[in-house]
């Protein structure tokens, strides 16, 4: 692991896992990856109920990691990987709040009960994210706009002022590849810096998962969702 990213998710992670990628260190590890590896979930629940786990083994096949549950555990991370570097990606507390509420927030409720039951890793991925983020950042307070936005703003003091300052950058995405290529000592590349996952593409996500599995897939039997939802998380 080479670079750590300890910022919330909805700050650009998923333009930084691909601008790092881009860079060379990579692969980059997000809750993407955590959706598509049904034993990474189990990973993550065997942090949540001992506090550990093997993040060798996790990583193994990644050269960094942002977003959550990574920015859950970047300390612990950071420990454990002494040689790396950290980014926290940093956004408008406000602008944050309204567009992770917006988007992956709704994912809680993206899955039709039938469809967990239907399909174990789904429920399981549901589980994990509902105990390290919703109710383990934010205390199942999220909706709660003026808690949610005093965990982001601890959560950026905690890691300005317990990461040492040589390996910390501190980056707005909006900054593009010059201050990031800085810190990691790499070319500039000669192509624009990758802009993905914006609030409205996320958000016609995050519906379309609602609509496929409350809506449609009922319709076509528990059998070909349970299929459906398998080849989509494994």
């Amino acid at each position: 692991m080479q670079v750590i990213g300890a910022g919330f998710g909805r700050t650009g992670t998923l333009s930084l896992k691909r601008a790092l990628e881009e860079l060379g260190v990579g692969p980059a590890y997000h809750m993407q990856e955590a959706m598509r590896r049904p034993a990474h979930v189990r990973h993550w629940l065997e942090y949540a109920d001992t506090g550990t786990t093997d993040w060798d083994t996790l990583f193994a096949d990644f050269g960094s990691g942002v977003d959550y549950p990574v920015s859950c555990v970047w300390d612990t991370l950071a420990e454990h990987y002494p040689d790396a570097k950290v980014v926290l990606t940093v956004r408008d507390p406000d602008r944050w709040w309204e567009s992770t509420n917006s988007t992956v927030h709704g994912f809680r409720t993206a899955f039709a009960p039938w469809f967990r039951r239907a399909v174990p890793p789904a429920d399981r991925f549901v589980v994990m994210v509902e105990r390290l983020v919703w109710q383990g950042l934010f205390d199942g307070r999220f909706g709660d706009r003026a808690h949610a936005i005093a965990v982001f703003n601890r959560h950026n003091d905690h890691v300005r002022a317990t990461c040492p300052p040589e390996r910390l950058l501190e980056f707005d995405v909006s900054q593009g590849w010059a201050p990031l290529c800085a810190f990691l000592d790499v070319p500039v590349p000669d192509r624009p810096f990758p802009h993905l996952n914006d609030t409205a593409s996320t958000r016609r996500a995050v519906t379309a998962v609602r609509w496929g599995t409350q809506r449609i897939l009922p319709l076509v039997g528990v059998g070909v969702g349970a299929l459906i939802g398998r080849r989509l998380l494994r």
